[in-house]
């Protein structure tokens, strides 16, 4: 039986290790991760607090397993994928493990791409969260912003226990256009975190750094179109 380390047991975390049960290895404050425990594992799903991210993505490096990682708010090393590489396996990194995001970042792709042909179009886009999220805006956010590629003003909201909620807006003389993606539980995340390291586990030919998007595509369209 694959073991897989999950490092940070909270709000996501903790739907991880609900959903691999027996699988999960939990790390936390109380349980720090280190290079020695990491190294009896197949695996880790990383969703630490930005303040701890740093000691872990060392800890992970030195372990060379197969990652996950989903900590936003903290800015990964420009030569991660070289390092990963030469490690000899592969992490995915993303802001979001929603399969409806990778279809959302199509769109988004498009939206920007086209919106030359709109009348002075203005961009916005508007972040929901729950209280305790940390960083804002939101990682989710700050893709859209990257994928859009035109100038946006990003809005962050937090309250109660919103599990995430996104929308981008783009007002141009003639038509306001509204763009959408609302998570409805945090299960959502934490079960495309799983999928990505079951992913990872069955494509040990994979070496680097990738995206959520681009693991799907490499195992949806790359190996069955050959």
């Amino acid at each position: 039986m694959k073991k897989i380390g999950v490092i940070g047991t909270g709000k996501t975390g903790s739907q991880v290790i609900n959903l691999l049960g027996n699988r999960a290895v939990p790390f936390n404050r109380q349980n720090p991760v280190t290079k020695s425990n990491l190294h009896l594992l197949d695996g880790a799903i990383v969703f630490v607090s930005p303040d701890g991210a740093s000691d872990v993505l060392q800890h992970v490096l030195d372990a060379g397993l197969p990652v996950v990682w989903g900590t936003t708010g903290f800015e990964l090393p420009i030569n991660l994928h070289d390092s990963v590489a030469e490690s000899g396996t592969a992490w995915v990194v993303a802001s979001n493990f929603s399969i409806g995001m990778v279809l959302i970042q199509k769109i988004i792709h498009e939206i920007g791409e086209f919106s030359k042909l709109l009348e002075d179009p203005v961009f916005e886009i508007h972040e929901t969260h729950h209280t305790e999220k940390k960083d804002k805006p939101s990682g989710t956010a700050l893709s859209w912003r990257k994928w859009l590629n035109q100038p946006v003003s990003i809005q962050s909201e937090r309250r109660g226990d919103v599990a995430g909620i996104h929308e981008l807006i783009v007002e141009s003389r003639g038509e306001t256009l509204m763009l959408r993606h609302e998570a409805k539980d945090r299960t959502l995340f934490a079960a495309g975190a799983v999928r990505a390291m079951e992913w990872l586990l069955e494509n040990k030919e994979l070496r680097g750094v990738c995206s959520f998007s681009a693991l799907l595509k490499h195992v949806y369209y790359d190996k069955t179109s050959k």
